[in-house]
């Protein structure tokens, strides 16, 4: 009777994480542009496709790598736009997709990019939202691979001050999503020479090409812009 309880109590929470994972699916947002287009407006920038990852080659070989966690419930698709800027200015990145689009479910996603290709010397660990946020849980972990880390309207709840990380946040003025007050608190997770830039009139959503994210302010700037001045920040910090 007792194994027969236990059973049904183990069925109910299959079938409740089951609905929650099959509800938070359906709400992915999917990305929203014309990759041909954006290829022609970045001269010597390739794509690789391996199995659930996206790699954006710049023009000239590297030895500078991103590794980009897509926000919750994002199509990781979606931040191509973001990524083929970063590798115009010379950056490769690699983009993961993460389980039902949730980095929290793969939060050590970037291990393998650093064991399948050892010529790269200087490791990036990102993320937009939930992506950055996971990504700072995992390089707490492993910070010694890593030269930085970039958190794009996200925080690190992980105490990672210590570390001697160069850490690189980016958050939009008109950002509706974000808990500002969890952002300012959990600065002092991070190490005390940081560098931090406002983008006037960008908002949460537009790091990512994906619509308008329910909850979000109005941008003021367009979407190319943002991440445009995104991409010039992530240059400006790996170099």
């Amino acid at each position: 009777m007792l194994t027969d309880v236990f059973k049904q109590k183990k069925t109910a929470h299959i079938l409740i994480l089951s609905f929650i994972l099959l509800t938070v699916t359906s709400c992915s947002y999917q990305a929203d542009f014309d990759i041909e287009e954006l290829l022609l407006a970045a001269p010597g920038v390739t794509l690789e496709n391996h199995n659930t990852t996206i790699i954006v080659n710049p023009p000239e070989e590297s030895q500078t790598a991103l590794i980009f966690y897509p926000g919750g419930s994002v199509d990781y698709s979606a931040y191509l736009p973001l990524m083929i800027k970063c590798a115009s200015n010379g950056i490769k990145c690699f983009l993961p997709q993460m389980p039902y689009d949730l980095a929290i479910l793969d939060i050590s996603e970037a291990e393998k990019y650093l064991i399948d290709y050892p010529e790269i010397k200087n490791w990036y660990l990102g993320g937009h939202s939930l992506g950055g946020a996971m990504a700072s849980k995992h390089i707490s972990s492993c910070f010694s691979d890593y030269k930085g880390l970039i958190l794009l309207a996200a925080y690190s709840t992980e105490d990672i001050s210590e570390t001697g990380l160069n850490v690189l946040c980016i958050y939009g003025s008109n950002d509706g999503v974000m808990n500002m007050d969890n952002y300012k608190k959990n600065k002092s997770n991070l190490p005390d020479d940081y560098t931090e830039y406002i983008i006037e009139g960008g908002n949460h959503g537009n790091f990512g090409s994906y619509g308008k994210q329910s909850g979000d302010n109005e941008a003021d700037i367009s979407r190319e812009e943002q991440q445009s001045i995104t991409a010039d920040y992530i240059g400006d910090f790996v170099k």
